[in-house]
């Protein structure tokens, strides 16, 4: 007997269920509903279209109605909405938008696709904007695109960093504007963990994209183009694209009296049905069952919607099923990353309070010895029994396919040690005779059999607090990178022979720089009767989740981001030597650098490409710690570009500066502040500000003494960090003046004429200073000598080497040195 099956919604989850329907029965009347035009199309690939990376319109369209209805005899009506739904006559109420009809339609059963929908807040001034959209379907879509191409957008604003809003950001990025993204949480991407989302945070920056964290949107002015974010703080945008999330599109089940679960979801059993006989639901609409855990969640992503799809079609012929919920695997690109995750987060592990134990990874993507190699960032998350909970992955190539890997073995019940056995292809293109697959299992055998005890990067702060015995086993030339506050330092190589240096009574933290080493040598002091844990994932983690956001100021160059450029004023002494580091193990780039500056003339420059994104910040800190000039530093077809210089630029040639020695360049002005004394400070800023206001781009580099300028309050510190912090000045109130200081007097009698003469203090001037668009950049290495932490100073200043400083001053034309 036949059927009347009405579908509310196509795209994936109705089209999908339509179409397996008619392949199960040919018997049945079908009657697809959509309330838009389009029935089936690729809304993943909407933002790509946006920013031309797919050139054809059509290509979004996966199936029309007119070819829908031809292959399965499907009776399609789009422009169709349901505005009420009639469960006790078993009827739905059609408004029909071209003919403007409204009219009844019977069912025997109902099967309720109709998504989610963006979440809008009620915004302030959103109702008045003529430039801020949303991104859900092709007719959003042209909608953007029309504005981009006849409104001169130069601005662009993103408020949100889901998979939507980064997607967007991306594309805008690749149409030549220059984008800001707002998001009130800490981090981009919730479904990674933050010291992953780190990563993707500095691609953003490095692609010239001002990334606001911890920030949301409050109020729109002027028609769209002023933003109010919560903190205060002002953007100006001549496009915004909100993304702030996606909810359930529940207003028909919800009037239909069905029953609601997790966020507002549809409460679905497990073969769909809804709290009312004959009616189901599929799709973003639904609230689903969390695989890992066997709680209720909310996934709004196509794979399960599609499975979902076919599911409540062979629920319908009476076809057993098996549905045990979803684990919400995803990817997504940003610029030249690929992120992906399956499973739950540690965060989520955290709140819903499941024991767990984490891996952090840096393995290549293949053999490091083929060209093109690049590391890949894993994190495995497991409990005592070796269940695996979740795993994420960034890197640039053969990402999705580790994370692929875990989630079916995570399907068929895997351990996580487990990994280690499955048998991967290998040839050295394509990966490694131990896959990193097969590496975290590994890893994760010697954590569940206790061979080896770890600590994670955010433990790392309190221990130091604690005041904790760290031990560093990095070879000398990588303290250059980084290195935690005041280690024990014996190279593994080392380690036998020094045991007796070592105490017994103290829990012994070991690291290098991405962990194996670390283990190497727990295993080693193991033996010995050492108490040791090892530092998960190495320095390298702890470093990358410590990343300082960047300040981006606009029309910063989108796909070649240079983060240095220091004024070249000698020709190289020898001729360029060029060396490629792609697909070496960390710290194998900073070593080959090492061996090629020591063969090196002063003055002789040295090309480097290498596939580790990280490399970039790992060579400025190596430079500026080894007094070697970082010239330039760029993105370049999925690789890290640099050139560097053996020592100083210019040093041979140029005298070195002296207070009041004024140097012409270019346009602009900066300044070094070495001083930390009042009257010099407040130079300083009189020029600064008096520069900023004739329209001049300052950057004053604060280093030394100068940095006390900067102090707005004081954190509590140990060692000889506590002791800088004693004898130095708390702050700019706080300053001793050149001349006739007389133990404090002169600086009050100064104070006391300038508050007579209506004249600023100092910190005031400061602050007028920052507001007048003054760079501030405290420098880092001096910062790290003299224990000085980025809490206490201004939270407008931004942190720098000399590089940065001169990258600055290769476009001014006031230098001074005070």
């Amino acid at each position: 007997m036949s059927k009347k099956i009405v579908i509310i919604g196509g795209v994936a989850g109705g089209a999908t269920a339509a179409t397996r329907l008619r392949r199960l029965n040919e018997t049945d009347q079908i009657i697809l509903l959509e309330k838009g035009e389009y029935i089936s199309f690729a809304n993943c690939g909407l933002p790509y279209h946006v920013g031309g990376v797919i050139k054809e319109r059509d290509n979004l369209l996966l199936q029309t109605v007119e070819g829908m209805h031809a292959q399965y005899d499907l009776d399609i009506r789009n422009f169709s909405e349901v505005t009420k739904i009639n469960p006790e006559t078993k009827s739905v109420t059609i408004y029909h938008h071209q003919t403007k009809e409204t009219y009844e339609e019977s069912y025997d059963q109902l099967i309720l696709s109709t998504g989610a929908k963006a979440i809008v807040p009620p915004i302030t001034g959103l109702a008045t904007a003529t430039n801020v959209f949303s991104l859900r379907n092709i007719p959003d879509m042209d909608q953007i695109q029309a504005y981009i191409k006849t409104q001169n957008v130069q601005t662009a604003t993103v408020i949100g960093g889901g998979f939507i809003g980064l997607e967007m950001m991306e594309n805008l990025v690749e149409l030549g504007i220059d984008v800001q993204l707002v998001e009130m949480a800490p981090q981009v991407m919730p479904n990674v963990d933050f010291e992953l989302a780190q990563q993707i945070h500095q691609q953003i920056n490095l692609h010239g994209v001002n990334l606001i964290l911890n920030d949301g949107l409050k109020e729109i002015q002027e028609a769209g183009k002023r933003l109010v974010l919560t903190s205060g703080q002002v953007l100006q945008s001549d496009l915004t694209i909100l993304s702030i999330g996606v909810t359930p599109e529940n207003t028909l089940a919800k009037e239909a009296g069905l029953t609601l679960g997790f966020r507002g979801g549809v409460k679905v059993d497990h073969h769909f049905q809804t709290s009312q006989k004959d009616i189901y639901a599929i799709g973003d609409m639904i609230e689903v069952t969390d695989f890992v855990t066997q709680e209720a969640t909310h996934v709004p992503l196509a794979w399960p919607a599609n499975r979902q799809g076919r599911l409540v079609a062979d629920v319908l012929n009476g076809l057993p099923i098996h549905y045990p919920g979803t684990a919400g695997t995803s990817v997504a690109k940003v610029f030249e990353l690929t992120i992906a995750a399956t499973g739950n987060s540690e965060r989520l592990l955290k709140q819903k309070g499941i024991d767990y134990q984490a891996i952090h990874l840096h393995p290549n993507s293949h053999a490091g010895y083929y060209p093109g190699a690049s590391p890949i960032h894993l994190k495995l998350l497991f409990d005592a029994s070796g269940k695996i909970l979740g795993a994420q992955a960034i890197g640039t190539k053969g990402v999705e396919k580790r994370i692929d890997v875990i989630a079916t073995a995570m399907r068929f019940g895997a351990k996580a040690d487990e990994l280690a056995s499955i048998e991967l292809s290998y040839a050295p293109p394509y990966s490694s005779a131990k896959d990193p697959v097969n590496l975290l299992g590994y890893t994760a055998d010697n954590l569940l059999n206790q061979r080896v005890r770890t600590f994670q990067w955010h433990e790392v702060d309190a221990l130091l607090e604690k005041q904790a015995f760290f031990l560093d086993i990095r070879e000398e030339f990588e303290l250059a990178t980084g290195k935690l506050a005041n280690p024990t330092w014996i190279p593994l190589n080392q380690l036998r022979q020094r045991l007796t240096e070592l105490p017994k009574d103290k829990m012994i933290y070991v690291y290098c720089q991405v962990g194996q080493r670390g283990y190497n040598a727990a295993r080693l002091l193991m033996a010995h009767g050492f108490e040791v844990k090892n530092l998960d994932g190495g320095y390298k983690t702890y470093k990358q989740a410590k990343y300082q956001l960047k300040l981006v100021t606009p029309k910063t160059p989108a796909v070649s981001t240079q983060t240095t450029n220091a004024p070249i004023t000698n020709q190289p002494k020898a001729p360029m030597i060029e060396l490629d580091a792609c697909g070496l193990q960390c710290p194998g780039p900073i070593l080959k650098v090492k061996q090629a500056i020591d063969q090196m003339e002063d003055g002789q420059q040295l090309k480097i490409v290498a596939s580790d994104f990280g490399f970039s910040a790992d060579i400025a800190a190596w430079c500026e710690n080894t007094g070697n000039t970082l010239l330039s530093s760029d993105l370049t077809n999925n690789q890290v570009n640099v050139l560097i210089e053996k020592g100083q630029v210019g040093s041979s040639a140029t005298p070195a500066m002296t207070e009041g020695v004024l140097r012409e360049t270019k346009e602009g002005a900066t300044m070094v502040v070495f001083s930390g004394e009042m009257d010099k400070v407040l130079a300083s800023m009189i020029i600064a500000s008096g520069a900023a206001a004739m329209g001049k781009d300052v950057t004053i580099f604060f280093t030394f003494w100068g940095l006390s300028a900067l102090k707005k309050q004081r954190i509590k510190k140990s060692g000889l960090a506590k002791m800088f912090d004693m004898m130095l000045p708390k702050g700019a109130a706080s300053l001793p003046i050149s001349s006739m200081n007389m133990g404090g007097l002169g600086n009050k009698m100064i104070k006391h004429v300038m508050k007579k003469k209506n004249v600023e203090s100092l910190p005031k001037m400061i602050e007028q200073a920052n507001q007048l668009g003054v760079k501030f950049v405290a420098c880092t290495m001096s910062m790290d000598i003299m224990g000085i932490e980025p809490a206490e100073l201004y939270d407008f200043v931004e942190y720098g080497g000399v590089a940065t400083y001169l990258g600055d001053s290769e476009s001014a034309n006031l230098n001074l040195f005070i």
